[in-house]
């Protein structure tokens, strides 16, 4: 499997159609968490505050997103219609991404990060 240096690199490996689609997702989270860091981590796109709030990857027919468990179980009844996991989510390639519903989860993604970074600081 190869490595890839940067998110530009990640997308160039992907084939057109699903190209648009990261792209749409990225354009997306970073609405939401507009001063945000994109990286590389695990070998997919990620984006960073005090640390990562989420990743995605291209699969064969879906996007997945990472949101970590928490968002999964807040926003369970939004997500009730796509394939979850404890700290994954499918969305199919074929459907539109749900823009509103990924900008919350990236907002309350936000929300844990800045908290966790407040308590470390405390502690």
């Amino acid at each position: 499997m190869k490595k890839f240096g940067s998110v530009e690199e990640y997308f160039a490996s992907q084939p057109a159609a699903v190209q648009a689609i990261l792209e749409e997702m990225r354009n997306t989270i970073s609405q939401a968490a507009p001063k945000a860091q994109e990286v590389i981590s695990y070998n997919m796109p990620a984006f960073k505050m005090h640390g990562v709030l989420v990743y995605y990857a291209a699969a064969k027919e879906h996007l997945g997103f990472y949101p970590t468990a928490e968002p999964i179980r807040v926003f369970a009844d939004e997500l009730a219609k796509y394939k979850t996991s404890k700290g994954a989510i499918q969305f199919p390639l074929d459907k539109p991404i749900p823009k509103t519903l990924i900008k919350k989860i990236v907002k309350y993604r936000l929300e844990e990060d800045e908290a966790k970074a407040k308590a470390k600081k405390k502690g």
